[in-house]
């Protein structure tokens, strides 16, 4: 390591997670938020990751993380989790380690595993009541591959499996909903974009016990088609136009952390990624734009 990067390292913060070199995209919403996030928990934490777009951040045999990490595939998070939980709780039980000593389990995984393949071992980690943190940075898609649809692809976007006229036919899976129905004892969503309200709502998270599920955009430069020096820009139009609801689950009752006093129209948001320039050109969609408005209007009537 030469001496300029060696005193850069010494003078971060000391929960900074630390770049490695690895080939992580420029403009990358979900490490914009999961550094926010390493800064809160600090090192005295194990994260479990997930195959995914995260992983790219560990090369063997080095990790940014400063304290433990563990790699699984990508359905099998939660189980390993739940085994690194147990084993920390029998060293504890037999005083092999001291409560200060203890580190705070965290899941880390992209949409792909928390929509879709790890949905099933992740209900059942909320059964069992395992005491761990899941974060899900959502971009969408399976980017690592190629920006495959997924369970959370939005209505209209195009990605390399859906290209057609009219983009993906389904609807973003509402995973906020199916983790309250297991009635956990946290859930929240974030943004990159929003780092004070990201830091209030994992410093609320880290203070429980339980299952703990954090859900944030990742605005995907490479996978949404736009320049890596928008990503803030992108996520705060996520945040204004009311696609992106900035709230949280907790005693069984849902609470919006910050609701846009006038939203801005959908089709700012939708504009400013490529992913959805085929609902403009060559030819206008207007059926498809308002059908995407409106859904969101509804959304936030119910909140009215």
């Amino acid at each position: 390591m030469n001496e300029t990067r060696f005193k850069r390292i010494k003078d971060l913060p000391s929960t900074h997670l630390l770049g490695t070199g690895t080939p992580m995209c420029a403009g990358c919403g979900g490490l914009q938020a999961i550094n926010d996030i390493y800064d809160v928990l600090g090192e005295k934490t194990v994260f479990i990751n997930a195959a995914g777009c995260m992983t790219l951040l560990s090369i063997y045999p080095f990790t940014p993380f400063r304290g433990s990490w563990l790699y699984t595939a990508m359905a099998s998070a939660p189980a390993g989790a739940q085994g690194v939980r147990d084993a920390l709780d029998i060293l504890l039980e037999k005083k092999k380690i001291t409560p200060d000593e203890n580190l705070t389990t965290v899941v880390l995984t992209g949409d792909g595993s928390a929509y879709g393949m790890g949905l099933s071992a992740t209900s059942a980690a909320i059964d069992r009541n395992l005491d761990f943190l899941y974060i899900c940075y959502d971009n969408e898609g399976y980017g690592n591959t190629g920006q495959q649809s997924s369970s959370a692809t939005p209505h209209g976007a195009r990605t390399s499996t859906s290209t057609g006229s009219l983009g993906y036919p389904g609807f973003k899976k509402d995973l906020f909903a199916i983790w309250a129905a297991h009635k956990p004892a946290y859930i929240a969503t974030v943004i990159g974009a929003e780092p004070l309200d990201l830091a209030r709502k994992i410093e609320k998270a880290a203070k429980m016990t339980g299952p703990r599920f954090i859900i944030s955009l990742a605005p995907c430069p490479t996978g949404w088609s736009f320049d890596p020096k928008d990503t803030s820009y992108v996520g705060n139009l996520a945040v204004k136009s009311g696609v992106w609801p900035l709230k949280e689950y907790i005693d069984g009752k849902v609470v919006h952390t910050k609701i846009p006093a006038i939203r801005v129209p959908v089709e700012d948001y939708l504009l400013s990624q490529g992913r959805f320039s085929h609902l403009f050109k060559p030819k206008r969609n207007d059926k498809l734009i308002n059908e995407i408005q409106n859904k969101v209007d509804a959304y936030w009537a119910e909140i009215d």
